[in-house]
């Protein structure tokens, strides 16, 4: 009796099931497809464009580029998993092709410091900490506006590294950045951030 192979997930057999349909050409599995993912794509490629038009053309961009991808597909990731890291390359080309436009600072954002080194407005801790604050629906949605708050470049760093998962090599791949370029706006788009979600979140605000 030959031993039996790894148990797959119900939702890796229908995965499976889904991408054997795609790649002889199924309609209906295409439709399946883009039925299922474009909503969370859609809400992905916002976080990156703030636009509504741009942010639709980048999830059919995506959609085509996998269609077109298919054969390369090796399947050893979820389908979802593999178009949402498409949307995300979908996302930077349209900000990369786009007109750039002159960006705010966020300079008033950031700490000031002392003569000797020390802030000059000492930082107050937030409440319950940072990963209970986000258990609420109502402060992930303050940290979302926050978060669309910062010009763009900061934005992207901040999105790639700390929603997205990217680490500091691959953020710096996908931006065309250099390494230190990467960590130091990322550490700016933190301060920044930080900065409007103080009077949210501190200790003893009024």
């Amino acid at each position: 009796m030959e031993p039996a192979g790894p148990l797959l997930s119900p939702e890796r057999v229908r995965d499976a099931k889904l991408l054997e349909r795609l790649r002889v050409g199924d309609d209906a599995a295409f439709r399946e497809l883009v039925q299922t993912n474009t909503a969370p794509l859609l809400v992905l490629a916002r976080r990156f464009l703030r636009n509504e038009d741009d942010a639709r053309d980048a999830v059919q961009d995506a959609f085509f580029s996998a269609f077109r991808a298919l054969d390369k597909f090796s399947g050893e990731a979820l389908l979802s998993t593999w178009l949402h890291r498409i949307t995300v390359n979908a996302c930077l080309m349209k900000l990369r092709t786009r007109r750039r436009h002159p960006e705010e600072s966020i300079d008033d954002l950031l700490p000031g410091f002392l003569e000797d080194g020390r802030h000059a407005t000492p930082s107050k801790p937030w409440e319950g900490g940072a990963e209970a604050l986000l258990e609420s629906e109502e402060n992930r949605q303050l940290v979302g506006a926050a978060i669309e708050r910062l010009p763009e470049k900061y934005r992207t760093v901040l999105i790639l590294r700390d929603i997205e998962d990217y680490d500091t090599e691959g953020t710096a791949q996908a931006l065309g950045l250099s390494v230190p370029a990467v960590k130091t706006r990322l550490h700016r788009a933190r301060q920044a951030l930080k900065s409007l979600l103080d009077r949210h979140f501190t200790r003893g605000r009024g």
